[in-house]
């Protein structure tokens, strides 16, 4: 008997925890001589409530730092974050043996940034969307000094 497929319009906790076991544990066998992936996340806090407003979320694999999201609200914008954020994770991606990250982007002002910071394009998919393009960059990260 073959398993039925349907489309899910809100997919619950259980279909994505699934999937995405599904995906890890098959890219273990490709990554076996790698430290093991880890997810990696740095909060931005309201000053005043401590709520988190905003941050990065991303994922050491395969020796790569993968920026997955980036997101600094408008009111704090201006201020640094960004590049702190960056600076943080591509500190820790090194204390875990990683030799590159990648990022990518829709955002003009965004993708300038990245390249400041020796980010270098790899890649683009344009018309996303139609009219503009969804950038993909990547940087080499020096080795931790030892110390």
């Amino acid at each position: 008997m073959s398993p039925s497929l349907e489309f899910v319009e809100e997919p619950n906790a259980d279909l994505r925890r699934t999937v995405l076991e599904g995906i890890r544990s098959f890219n273990r066998t490709l990554f076996a001589h790698y430290p093991e992936s880890r997810d990696l996340a740095i909060a931005i806090r309201d000053p005043d409530s401590q709520t988190f407003v905003g941050g990065l979320l991303g994922r050491t694999a395969g020796g790569w730092l993968a920026i997955e999201l980036l997101f600094v609200p408008e009111a704090f914008r201006g201020q640094g974050l960004a590049t702190r954020l960056l600076a943080m994770a591509e500190e820790e991606a090194r204390r875990r043996e990683c030799h590159s990250a990648w990022i990518d982007t829709l955002n003009p002002r965004a993708r300038e940034l990245y390249e400041r910071l020796g980010y270098a394009v790899f890649g683009e998919l344009q018309d996303y969307p139609v009219g503009s393009s969804r950038f993909f960059l990547q940087k080499k990260l020096a080795p931790v000094p030892s110390t």
